[in-house]
């Protein structure tokens, strides 16, 4: 059966599915799969990061971006494959494209001490921001708890135990993303056909974004339509990645999205955003659960740990040569 097509993302109330009223929690279970199913995208209220700690993230990474382009490079990330510290403006690209994005990042990740696993570097941080540190680390933590939860939610959906992702996430590489989208004072002087973010789809299982500080997320419909996902005051948007996706056998959408240029007169402000992309433990099998192939849907997508397709991914957007 067809879903009905979306104008706008659904919102849901996480607090629903963390009480003790197992109606509110049954009811929130369906529609965050009857979304994932549809537009693969949802917003969540009463999650649990308070604003005044996002502020706090906000401010300490403008306060980073600011700082003279020789500084920020002092932090580089390119020696990790650019899974921890700075990467420079240009330098990723959609997968499919040469043209590198609008924008500037940086990776803070899970550190394991002890291990020599390339996935549990040491995370790499500004001298010059203190706060940045304190506040990554928090964001990171926080949305990694949030995270845990939605996928709780979504196991119960699949008929899964409600701690199906549990064993499967708890050394997962999720990376937070403080992302800067630079002002262009200079139009002629980009690729005509370069973007902020140029369309694609998210690697890993789910991502969480806090709101950004502009417009400019775009998702694209299954009948190629583009909508504004507009940032709700003190939500998270959630959205389905593409291993999540390959696990459920294309049950649950990872949707394209992206971030268009603003117009003209906005091409001088910056945008800033934080997402989280929450991943599986790298030897988790993401192999389609048997629950989601039916003569009506067959298997669409070959075995692969989530090691094996990150790489291929990483490879595909330009991190890893």
């Amino acid at each position: 059966m067809q879903m009905p097509l979306v104008d706008s993302i659904p919102s849901l109330d996480l607090s629903d599915f963390l009480g003790s009223n197992i109606e509110k929690k049954t009811q929130f279970v369906h529609d965050l799969g009857k979304a994932f199913e549809s537009i693969g995208f949802v917003a969540i209220s009463n999650h649990g990061y308070h604003s005044d700690r996002q502020e706090a993230l906000y401010h300490s990474i403008r306060t980073f971006y600011e700082l003279p382009e020789h500084v920020k490079e002092k932090y580089d990330g390119s020696h990790t494959a650019g899974q921890r510290g700075y990467t420079g403006k240009g330098k990723e690209h959609a997968a499919g494209r040469n043209v590198g994005d609008l924008k500037e990042f940086y990776h803070i990740g899970k550190a394991i001490e002890g291990s020599d696993s390339s996935h549990y570097q040491k995370n790499i941080f500004p001298d010059e921001v203190p706060a940045f540190k304190i506040e990554t680390l928090n964001a990171y933590q926080t949305l990694e708890s949030i995270g845990k939860q939605m996928l709780a939610a979504i196991a119960l959906y699949l008929g899964l135990e409600e701690n199906h992702f549990e064993s499967r996430v708890n050394r997962g590489i999720s990376i937070l993303r403080p992302l800067h989208y630079f002002p262009i004072e200079h139009a002629d002087q980009i690729p005509a056909d370069a973007v902020r973010a140029a369309e694609h789809g998210d690697i890993n299982l789910i991502t969480l974004l806090m709101g950004a500080s502009a417009e400019g997320l775009q998702v694209k419909r299954r009948d190629g339509q583009w909508i504004p996902i507009t940032a709700v005051k003190d939500c998270l948007v959630v959205n389905v990645g593409d291993m999540l996706q390959r696990y459920t056998n294309g049950r649950l959408k990872s949707t394209i999205h992206r971030v268009v240029n603003p117009p003209k007169e906005k091409m001088t402000f910056s945008r800033y955003s934080v997402p989280f992309f929450m991943h599986a433990n790298p030897d988790m099998d993401l192999s389609c659960l048997t629950t989601c192939i039916t003569d009506e849907c067959p298997k669409q997508f070959d075995d692969i740990t989530a090691e094996q397709f990150l790489v291929q991914r990483l490879k595909e957007i330009g991190l890893i040569k």
